[in-house]
């Protein structure tokens, strides 16, 4: 796993995925983190995921659809998934893909291990 770019966090409460994306990612960095992060899921897909986007100003459609797919196979496992810590401009570019219609998307990651 690109380790500048992804820390995960195991726990009781849930597993804790930070994510920390440049503006811009090329497409094998791209590929790589994406498998990864998939990888990372399987069968754990029953569990309670949060991706932390604190450290993410910016998400371009790939990313967005990585997260997409991230959804997918945790539901289909009958897990959780959360999202905390979307700065404004973050959450403007989920707003206008509708994508917050998908996703939990909660203030902190407080407030999602809360959940």
């Amino acid at each position: 796993m690109p380790t500048d770019l992804v820390n995960f966090k195991p726990g009781a409460e849930g597993n804790v995925i930070e994510l920390h994306l440049p503006e811009t990612l090329d497409s094998a960095d791209f590929d790589k983190l994406n498998e990864s992060l998939l990888k990372l899921l399987e069968g754990r897909g029953k569990q309670k995921w949060i991706i932390d986007l604190a450290a993410v100003s910016y998400m371009g459609s790939a990313m967005l659809g990585m997260l997409v797919n991230m959804r997918q196979q945790v539901k289909a496992g009958g897990g959780t998934l959360l999202l905390c810590g979307l700065s404004k401009p973050l959450l403007n570019i989920f707003k206008t893909c509708c994508m917050e219609r998908l996703f939990t998307i909660v203030k902190d990651r407080r407030a999602a291990l809360e959940m």
